[in-house]
């Protein structure tokens, strides 16, 4: 295997916090302990109350860019994609823990697949479980896998060329939800080629953010008009919306299925009740 890791001083990483500080720290963490001083890290704390910003002050190595108002997932994210200055950016939430060669896998795989946009495999859900040695017997299985066309909100890396090509995340989707989901896509309008790779492997824990405002009034308020901007930017008539959610609800089962039966894993599996899914 090439080593990429000198590689990392052309790879900027940009995460979003808001509030959560526990798992900020975690997935720091793990990310200084997995890149090489080279890689640009960027946090971009949403007007966090609740000590994330004296935290972020006090490490060194990052740069922080701190609001004075949430500006939601998209204008987070953007304001560090304006401000990067590597030719790949990785954008990722902050409740991910990292495997040790997630990076210099990554950039491989991309390199490998011919990709612009690529996300590795992904473990949900609760961290029972050693993420180096699960992530070393995952990849050794997988390394030559990908699904190709799909990758994912959670944590995916991206050429700046895509960015400066098709533009930013649209910030008319408000807080969080489908602003991802558009940006994919006008990636694949594009031409640009995407996938999830089976050489590279992340923990996430599961929309820790999203699930910390959805309580709220304004978070079934700006849900409901999130998905509604959506479907009136692309068209998407009730037939239209059914047909994409059913193609893509069997092709996933599809791929998860095939995937467990030949490497005994799949690229997104979740522990939900106890055990494993496979998705």
């Amino acid at each position: 295997m090439i080593n990429m890791l000198n590689r990392d001083k052309h790879v900027s990483i940009v995460i979003p916090v808001y509030n959560q500080l526990a798992y900020t720290q975690g997935c720091l963490e793990s990310l200084l302990n997995t890149v090489t001083p080279e890689a640009e890290i960027i946090l971009v704390d949403n007007a966090s109350s609740d000590g994330t910003d004296r935290y972020l002050q006090s490490v060194s190595g990052v740069k922080v860019i701190t609001n004075i108002e949430n500006l939601g997932f998209a204008g987070a994210c953007n304001q560090g994609i304006r401000s990067v200055s590597g030719e790949w950016i990785v954008v990722m939430n902050n409740d991910v823990i990292l495997s040790r060669d997630w990076l210099s896998e990554l950039l491989e795989a991309a390199e490998k697949f011919e990709l612009d946009m690529v996300t590795p495999a992904i473990r949900e859900g609760e961290l029972n479980y050693d993420i180096n040695i699960y992530a070393a017997e995952l990849t050794s299985r997988m390394r030559h896998l990908v699904r190709p066309g799909q990758v994912n909100g959670i944590c995916f890396m991206a050429k700046r060329l895509v960015f400066d090509t098709i533009g930013v995340f649209d910030e008319n989707f408000r807080i969080g939800q489908y602003e991802d989901k558009d940006l994919f896509l006008r990636a694949r309008k594009a031409g640009f080629r995407l996938g999830t790779v089976g050489a590279s492997f992340i923990h996430h824990f599961g929309s820790i953010t999203q699930k910390s405002v959805k309580g709220r009034k304004e978070a079934s308020e700006y849900a409901l008009l999130n998905k509604a901007y959506f479907n009136k930017k692309w068209r998407l008539n009730w037939w239209k919306r059914m047909m994409m959610r059913n193609t893509q609800k069997i092709r996933n089962l599809f791929n998860s299925c095939w995937e467990k039966n030949r490497y005994g894993h799949s690229l997104m599996e979740r522990w939900i009740d106890g055990r494993l899914h496979y998705d």
